[in-house]
């Protein structure tokens, strides 16, 4: 398969498609504008609130200028990049992006909650219904303060939603990173994958919930499958594909007009081709709307 490097251009359009088709891990690097950070964002409100509502965790609502003004850049460099601050987004909550500078969808989203259009950064919290978790609070530009937020939102959700840190990580190598990722996010237990490299290997790396399949298993099934040839348990030397190589299953299919959430893309994107009800029975009902 042929390589390219990607470079983000600086306009809405090809800065949303960028953040679209990311995947999953926020140590590795990314194709996000500057603006947005280091964090896996999903594009659509009604899919991330469904998200929330299946897995117990609030929704991380941003509302941002893409690709931002300066300040903006800033606070996506200094707090969104910020590794502790990723991870605890990324294992605590449901990220959503919603531009503030962008017609369509994101526009009635901006209006529903009566945000300015244009602004500077501005993080609400909510629960799966929609509703603010804490009140929304404007000027929160440091990881610090923003951190604290995001506790008392964990806390207003309730016991069951407070921090965890089940999501295991290891990358599998394989010689072809497209049937890697096909194969191995169709396993009970694995949440989300991503295509990349290391050690001049093509790698797929998986996010898993150790509570519904082991280390062991997944290795075993992995080398069972016949697509992992090693497995690496460091990521150290990571490099995420570009984003033509993430996904590709789902490339071409009815599914790609969807804004999916990393953990459906996973999904899906390991039946779309083999099993169609099966990949469709992890979308909301809006999105088999929009199928039909």
């Amino acid at each position: 398969m042929k390589h390219h490097l990607y470079l983000p251009c600086l306009t809405v359009a090809t800065a949303l498609l960028a953040i679209s088709t990311a995947a999953c891990q926020p140590q590795a690097r990314t194709t996000n504008p500057v603006a947005v950070g280091t964090v896996i964002w999903s594009r659509d409100y009604d899919a991330a609130l469904a998200t929330a509502k299946s897995s117990g965790k609030p929704v991380f609502l941003l509302f941002q200028e893409v690709p931002g003004c300066a300040g903006c850049q800033q606070f996506g460099r200094d707090v969104l990049s910020d590794a502790g601050v990723v991870k605890m987004i990324q294992e605590n909550f449901i990220p959503l992006l919603i531009p503030n500078n962008s017609p369509g969808k994101d526009a009635k989203v901006l209006e529903h909650f009566n945000e300015p259009a244009w602004n500077y950064q501005v993080v609400r919290f909510l629960d799966a219904d929609g509703h603010d978790l804490i009140p929304r609070k404007d000027h929160v530009w440091d990881a610090s303060e923003l951190t604290k937020r995001m506790a008392l939102a964990l806390e207003k959700a309730g016991p069951a939603k407070k921090p965890t840190t089940n999501i295991k990580r290891l990358a599998f190598a394989q010689y072809c990173f497209w049937e890697g990722e096909k194969t191995l996010g169709g396993f009970d237990g694995v949440v989300r994958t991503e295509a990349g490299f290391m050690d001049g290997n093509e790698v797929t790396l998986v996010d898993y919930d150790p509570a519904k399949i082991s280390q062991a298993t997944l290795t075993r099934k992995a080398a069972a499958s016949g697509v992992a040839t090693r497995v690496y348990p460091s990521l150290d030397g990571y490099q995420k594909a570009p984003g033509s190589d993430q996904k590709r299953q789902l490339q071409g299919t009815k599914y790609s007009q969807l804004s999916l959430t990393p953990e459906q893309a996973t999904k899906v994107n390991a039946f779309a081709r083999t099993a169609p009800e099966v990949a469709e029975g992890y979308l909301t009902d809006s999105q088999r709307r929009t199928l039909k």
